[in-house]
């Protein structure tokens, strides 16, 4: 049988995993999953948190895959000490999808985990299940793809440590600003309108960007909030109160015939596209189950399609870290209707893929650390409508 340490040898400078999980047979099937990847090994593997703690210290590892649920010591539990002990390495949470996990999986999130893997609740459908491998294998390469840029760019990882700034400071526009982001940035001038209506396409790593954002804004605005985040049903369910009690901007999983409330905001559900019907003064959600758009269903893109149908150039939109491109077509849509888009920097996205995405398009009037994403619209809100 190939070890560990022979596997490793065949790759060419591959993404190095530690896998752990308190069962052999999961652990065996994630890391025959992650190593027939080329670009992937597995370096080490353990049964528990503890036991990972001390091969963290014998093996050069670049990302944990984490379960939650384990003897001795839980992924939980393990998680800042795995953080404290090797400063900015990527933890992707792996849990099954109950509830319970769903809640712990958004508390390890806050923690400083990376990002969650849902994964099947037993081995049979573990070894059937392409889309989890699939998904296991995309968001541990850009996990990693990420560090290594930001290792070689000297980039910031912390959203609270001197960020850099892409964008024009409102009220006045001046420079670009830029130290740490491409330099081929083209920005769009500021809006000179106040929003009707904020629009947020999130991923990998969305929950803390999100959480960051949304209590910037707090509960004085008055706006409503639409929100796409790639996740399951039993996620999106649970991130809807997570927002609310972590922002204190009301927030709630969108529901088919919803009446849309101003200063509300609501969560795109797992499993369905989020979309906007009416007008400006009666807007009403919709929920469909058309096919994935870029892979992903919910998707920002259908969304961005019918708020810019219904608010046109009243409508911000503000896109955060994740994987992929989606919500490009839709975000260049929202700038050709007069609307204006801001995104996350690189410095402080976990995956600067959506984000850069639209920041490399052109279409951002702004690229802005986390932190300060709520400041600037902030500033965008209290300016008088055009």
């Amino acid at each position: 049988m190939t070890s560990l340490s022979e596997s490793s040898a065949k790759k060419a400078d591959p993404y190095r995993v530690m896998v752990v999980d308190d069962s052999a047979v999961i652990r065996g099937l994630l890391t025959r999953s992650l190593d027939a990847d080329p670009e992937i090994t597995v370096v080490a593997s353990a049964a528990n948190g503890k036991i990972a703690l001390s091969a963290l210290k014998r093996h050069d590892v670049e990302i944990v895959v984490l379960d939650i649920e384990m003897p001795v010591m839980d992924g939980l539990t393990a998680l800042p000490l795995l953080l404290e002990a090797q400063p900015g390495l990527p933890v992707l949470m792996a849990s099954t999808l109950t509830q319970k996990n769903a809640d712990v999986s958004l508390e390890a999130l806050r923690l400083g985990a990376a990002d969650y893997v849902p994964k099947p609740s037993t081995g049979s459908q573990l070894t059937s299940a392409d889309n989890f491998h699939r998904e296991l294998r995309g968001k541990v390469k850009a996990l990693c793809q990420t560090r290594r840029r930001r290792a070689g760019r000297g980039l910031v990882s912390s959203p609270s440590r001197g960020s850099a700034r892409v964008g024009r400071p409102l009220p006045n526009p001046g420079k670009v600003e830029g130290k740490g982001s491409p330099g081929d940035i083209k920005l769009r001038p500021p809006p000179r309108f106040s929003p009707e209506a904020i629009a947020i396409g999130s991923s990998t790593g969305g929950p803390q960007a999100l959480f960051h954002v949304l209590s910037g804004l707090g509960p004085k605005v008055r706006q409503p909030i639409f929100i796409t985040q790639h996740m399951p049903a039993t996620f999106t369910t649970l991130l809807a109160q997570h927002i609310t009690r972590a922002s204190q901007v009301p927030c709630v999983e969108g529901q088919d015939g919803y009446h849309v409330t101003p200063g509300q905001a609501y969560v795109a559900p797992g499993e369905y596209h989020m979309t906007i019907e009416g007008t400006a003064r009666a807007p009403v959600i919709r929920l469909n189950q058309d096919p994935p758009e870029n892979f992903c269903r919910p998707s920002v893109d259908p969304m961005l399609r019918s708020l810019v149908g219904i608010y046109g150039k009243r409508l911000l939109m503000i896109m955060l870290t994740g994987m992929g491109s989606d919500g490009l077509p839709g975000s260049r849509a929202v700038v050709a209707a007069g609307g204006a888009v801001i995104a996350q920097d690189e410095a402080t996205s976990v995956v600067w893929g959506m984000p850069g995405a639209v920041a490399q398009a052109g279409v951002c009037s702004a690229v802005l650390p986390v932190t300060e994403i709520a400041p600037y619209v902030q500033r965008l809100m209290a300016r008088s409508a055009a």
